[in-house]
């Protein structure tokens, strides 16, 4: 479906910064609980609880319990009831504020877009005419070719196949400046809805009807197409098996309950045991409070979550899967150019030879360069004014100078100073080059400069020599003034980022067509553990299938079609947007802002995920242990007055513990769910010290906070009627 983006900016969130190791969730806002309300009531609907089967034991409970309350009504059963039906709201109002904060996004893409007519070219082919139609852009089909020109929307997904122009993607990435998108490379992808600001292009349709890249948007945020994750199904079944455990305890408490009661008959009835046994409001508030109702009400809410960070760092993950992958990742594979180093070779050091002082260097490779437009020339120029003082001169500034610009042939660029006479010539470029051409003008390089640039290259640098012709009238003197250093640069920070993905046991293996020499310069000063040199696609492919043959899980990114093989291969394969459709077919997560550095921060979210799961699962089995000190003791304590041992909480009455108990089983639900939506703050760090830190944290927590809730809330309640 085609779209037209009239608000971009409102359409696609803004990516935000990484913090310090912390990766961010978004704030809850608490109005977005109380419009979340009526979504919450929606889902009571059996059709929809059976999915979660803890919470469905929890409603079936709360409609029993409702008969109940209602054949025999009292203060307390009508609490009990509305706590009852009150987990089940909560439960399902974490799920909703989840969903409810994808929809939002998606409904500003709806806004945003309107439908275009496309201008469908029929019979096209390279280099010939064609006739026009306008047609709506929803009645377009795959292999159709359209032609789209300056101030017009593409009408739909596809790849340029003629011409070249400057396209505003700010509907899709959120960044206001232009692109460029042209045919026969691997930014060729164009995204339906976006607009072209210059130019004409010819577009071949790739998408299918309905399938465009904003409706999979709208889908993903939404979550439409969510499905439950391998994790989140097992996790499930665990809950249920639980689940049925308890069932099966909480049943077989009744005949003891019976007996017991029989063979003290002097023992008064209560609200909470009769000579039937444990009365139903008190059996099932049993139940609620010992599954495991609080990860049961909180699991889909974080995998929603999970997906929701990654849309805020305009990250598209086509399944939660992927999103559990990366969590789980073993090895990254990182292109070199653009995700380590920051993609173009800079200055580092000017080396004179012997007789010349580097300020002489620095002022001839200054003005040799002003001619190169190239960003390794722009270097040279930033690098001479920040490091030597020397200010950037304009040609139009120097009277009598013909500019040499750079060229692939001549692998040089200059100027010529003439002034009468006499006069000067400055060259700078490759070393070959520029000493043939001080040779060529009776010049002799001495080995000093041969030894400067192998050892330039051996650290695996690039060397550029400076030479100089001067015209007097006694002669021509050609020589060398020295060597320029070109290296890459790592991108700052790198290092200590490798540092952290190794602290978590992480395998980084940085992949570049360099030869080996330069590789390893580059991979000891970033820090990576491994390299692969000289990598072709095949080389790829073949290291992924190695790594995942001996049971690990690889993450990459790649923008081309020659990467689609390695990207459909890789556990998680992310595509970068501006790459070609190919690419992002075979990857299972896009990212918008095409930064291969963010595959650090989607393993970053992974992990995230996965440590949230773990700690409100071991955080909602550990407060069952309070639970049963506050239930146990009530239900039975008249008739085995050994069990008033375990009221280490003194709470006031069987009545009000075992309603203070219901009550906090609720509340800790809508407690957690910003911790669900935020995730549990993350450190690099080894599995086992993970391990350690959360069954500390979220292990003695849970057992800790329940009896500290439960307290509270029984000298609260003690006051209201029914709880003597």
């Amino acid at each position: 479906m085609s779209t037209q983006v009239m608000e971009a900016q409102s359409a696609a969130p803004e990516a935000p910064s990484s913090s310090g190791g912390r990766v961010q969730g978004g704030l809850l806002d608490p109005k977005q609980l109380f419009r979340s309300l009526p979504g919450a009531v929606r889902k009571l609907d059996p059709r929809t609880m059976w999915r979660n089967p803890v919470m469905f034991i929890v409603e079936i409970g709360a409609v029993w319990s409702t008969v109940l309350a209602v054949a025999e009504p009292s203060w307390f059963a009508w609490l009990i009831v509305a706590w009852l039906w009150l987990t089940v709201i909560f439960a399902n109002l974490a799920e909703a504020v989840a969903e409810g904060r994808g929809k939002a996004q998606a409904d500003a893409l709806r806004r945003a877009k309107t439908d275009t007519m496309a201008r469908r070219l029929t019979g096209w082919k390279p280099g010939s005419a064609a006739e026009e139609e306008a047609v709506p852009a929803p009645r377009l089909r795959q292999g159709d070719h359209v032609v789209v020109e300056a101030g017009q929307i593409i009408p739909g997904d596809g790849d340029v196949v003629e011409g070249i122009a400057s396209v505003d993607e700010s509907a899709i990435t959120g960044e206001s400046a232009p692109v460029i998108r042209e045919s026969g490379g691997d930014r060729s992808a164009v995204t339906g809805g976006t607009k072209v600001l210059s130019d004409r292009i010819v577009v071949k349709i790739t998408q299918k009807p309905g399938e465009s890249f904003i409706d999979k948007m709208i889908a993903l945020v939404e979550g439409a197409n969510r499905q439950k994750t391998p994790n989140e199904i097992a996790l499930n079944i665990l809950l249920a098996s639980l689940t049925i455990i308890f069932v099966m305890a909480v049943a077989t408490l009744q005949p003891l309950a019976i007996f017991s009661k029989a063979n003290q008959p002097g023992v008064p009835d209560s609200l909470s045991l009769n000579a039937h046994g444990v009365t139903g409001i008190v059996m099932v508030s049993l139940l609620v409070c010992l599954i495991p109702t609080t990860i049961g009400a909180l699991l889909s809410a974080i995998g929603i979550a999970g997906m929701d960070r990654l849309v805020q760092r305009n990250v598209l993950a086509m399944s939660g899967r992927a999103v559990e992958a990366a969590g789980d990742v073993d090895t990254l594979l990182l292109d070199k150019t653009g995700t380590i180093t920051l993609g173009n070779r800079q200055a580092a050091e000017f080396t004179p030879v012997d007789g010349v002082t580097e300020q002489r260097l620095a002022d001839a490779a200054q003005l040799s360069s002003l001619a190169d437009e190239t960003p390794e020339g722009r270097s040279i120029v930033v690098f001479a004014k920040t490091e030597y003082g020397l200010r950037e001169r304009t040609p139009g500034e120097l009277a009598h100078a013909t500019w040499i610009e750079f060229t692939a042939q001549t692998r040089m660029s200059g100027v010529d100073l003439a002034e009468g006479s006499e006069g000067r010539s400055l060259r700078k470029g490759a070393a070959t080059a520029v000493m043939k051409w001080v040779r060529d003008n009776g010049g002799h390089p001495t080995d000093e400069v041969g030894h400067i640039v192998d050892g330039i290259s051996a650290g695996g640098g690039t060397p550029l020599v400076v030479g100089e012709v001067v015209y007097e009238e006694q002669g021509t003197t050609a020589h060398v003034l020295g060597v320029i250093h070109l290296k890459d640069v790592v991108k700052a920070g790198m290092r200590e980022r490798f540092d952290e993905m190794r602290a978590m046991g992480i395998r980084t293996v940085m992949i570049t067509g360099d030869n080996p020499l330069t590789a390893k310069a580059i991979a000891d000063e970033a820090g990576v553990d491994d390299f692969l040199a000289e990598a072709k696609p095949e080389d790829k492919m073949a290291l992924i299938k190695k790594e995942q043959e001996g049971g690990k899980l690889v993450a990459m990114t790649g923008d081309g079609t020659n990467d689609a093989p390695a990207l459909a291969q890789a556990d998680v394969g992310v595509a970068m947007n501006t790459g070609t459709s190919a690419a992002k077919e075979a990857g299972n997560m896009v990212d918008l802002d095409s930064n291969p550095t963010k595959l650090i921060e989607i393993v970053e979210i992974g992990k995230q995920l996965l440590i949230t799961r773990g700690a409100l699962t071991t955080f909602s089995i550990a407060n069952d242990i309070a639970k049963y000190f506050a239930i146990i003791p009530a239900m039975f304590a008249v008739v085995y007055p050994g069990l008033d041992r375990l009221n280490v909480m003194r709470l006031h009455s069987p009545q009000s513990a075992i309603l203070s108990a219901v009550i906090f089983n609720a509340i800790v639900i809508v407690a957690l769910i910003p911790l669900a939506l935020r995730g549990v703050k993350y450190r690099p760090s080894s599995a086992s010290k993970l391990l350690s830190r959360n069954l500390y944290l979220y292990g003695v927590g849970g057992i800790v906070a329940p009896f500290v809730g439960i307290k509270i809330i029984d000298l609260l309640i003690q006051f209201l009627p029914g709880m003597s």
